[in-house]
């Protein structure tokens, strides 16, 4: 349960500009769509989903280090990451299972004989996007698990896209098409009362001896 006078008072040291762009973005901030990067070999294709997740307001983001461990690349997430919550997992089956017991249909990313084009896809349903390698795309594991099967359309001779614009095309699709639906999309007031307090530790310097005062004035 989040102290709503200590995130107040946390709050007061921000300026009003910070302020009003913090609580501007947490309503846009959506728990709806998630996002799964399955062992992504280049790192910064990991991390431009990142920043693409921010871009589009998905909280949430879940990186597979089955096979290759990760670390973020803060120049091209430019920031990113202090912004969106990252999840890691050792194995894919761990992260399939968290967001299954979740309530998450799985959605992988391919382009399956079966799979649906973003013209078709219902955003009513909270839904896990999951992208795989570059190379080699999604594994067995998820293709098996998948609920559906998505992918962008193509006219031109290039059959694939690299994974961080593929995601970009998805999200802003995706998003855009949530927002303008009925669904109940957005962060509860809880939860975003504790994104304004995680965001305003991150900021403010000494934030540990601000709250320590505040408790020892507050007795």
């Amino acid at each position: 349960m989040v102290d709503i006078k200590l995130l107040e008072y946390l709050e007061s040291f921000l300026t009003p500009r910070r302020l009003a762009l913090y609580k501007k973005v947490v309503d846009k901030r959506t728990n709806h769509f998630t996002v799964a990067v399955e062992d992504v070999y280049q790192l910064h294709n990991t991390s431009a989903v990142i920043r693409s997740c921010d871009v589009f307001g998905v909280q949430n983001v879940h990186v597979i280090e089955e096979i290759n461990a990760k670390r973020i690349d803060r120049e091209i997430a430019m920031g990113a990451q202090k912004w969106v919550d990252i999840n890691r997992y050792a194995t894919t089956k761990e992260c399939l299972t968290t967001l299954q017991e979740k309530g998450y249909q799985i959605v992988a990313t391919s382009p399956h004989d079966d799979s649906k084009t973003l013209q078709d896809f219902d955003v009513t349903r909270p839904s896990a996007f999951f992208f795989g390698q570059e190379q080699q795309g999604l594994s067995d594991t998820v293709l098996e698990a998948a609920d559906c099967k998505l992918h962008i359309p193509m006219v031109g001779f290039t059959e694939s896209l690299n994974i961080s614009v593929s995601a970009a095309i998805i999200l802003q699709d995706v998003t855009a098409k949530l927002r303008a639906s009925g669904v109940d999309w957005q962060l509860s007031e809880k939860e975003k009362l504790e994104k304004r307090m995680q965001w305003a530790k991150k900021v403010i310097k000494s934030h540990e001896k601000i709250i320590e005062r505040y408790h020892e004035d507050h007795k």
